[in-house]
């Protein structure tokens, strides 16, 4: 019985080690040479819908540090039960249901996943595309982008986060990591186009 039980939950278990980890980023070419497939994911995006892949990146490392099945912490019960969670948020890009869904509609994508890569890099740089049309946000701007990210065309257009001040230390947060990542794949560009043309053999 006890046979029985541990083959039941082995599949449990295992299904937690797929996940990627959250990772402390210093230099983003670190990264991208040992994720090559995600170099190619964010340059591919940023082809598609021309959105810098620099601050597709910053975002995505600010809502979820690359982990692929990331969600926001629970609230508490009485300060101390472990709750619900305050939003749907889910994977690399931190993308709520029902924006998941209006990204799925409107690109067609329909078996996008949250927690892949490929697909969350998409997501991002799709949205960023939306908000230089939806609000006037030049796609350059990581520091705009960010806070209709978080807030939403719709809160971005009525600038709910002039009320919210550690949304703009955050936004400020984002577009300093953009900027620095912009500087790092400059130099190592090269490299990287590199790696994913021998990778792939």
């Amino acid at each position: 019985m006890k046979k029985v039980l541990l083959l039941l939950a082995l599949p449990l278990f295992l299904s937690g080690c797929f996940s990627t980890p959250a990772v402390t980023v210093n230099n983003i070419c670190t990264l991208m040479d040992e994720e090559v497939s995600w170099y190619h994911s964010v340059k591919a995006a940023e082809k598609k819908y021309g959105a810098p892949a620099h601050i597709s990146l910053a975002i995505m490392y600010q809502e979820s540090h690359f982990a692929s099945d990331a969600k926001p912490p629970r609230e508490k019960l009485f300060g101390v039960v472990p709750w619900f969670r305050p939003t749907t948020a889910y994977g690399f890009a931190q993308a709520k249901d029902e924006t998941w869904d209006w990204y799925q509609l409107k690109t067609g994508n329909h078996s996008a996943d949250r927690d892949d890569f490929d697909d969350a890099a998409d997501f991002v740089a799709w949205y960023i595309s939306q908000s230089a049309k939806l609000s006037g946000i030049s796609k350059s701007d990581a520091y705009h982008q960010y806070l209709a990210y978080h807030e939403g065309h719709g809160g971005f257009n009525k600038k709910s986060y002039n009320k919210k001040p550690w949304l703009k230390k955050i936004a400020t947060k984002v577009n300093n990591n953009a900027k620095r990542y912009k500087q790092q794949l400059q130099q190592c560009s090269a490299e990287l186009n590199s790696n994913r043309i021998w990778r792939l053999f």
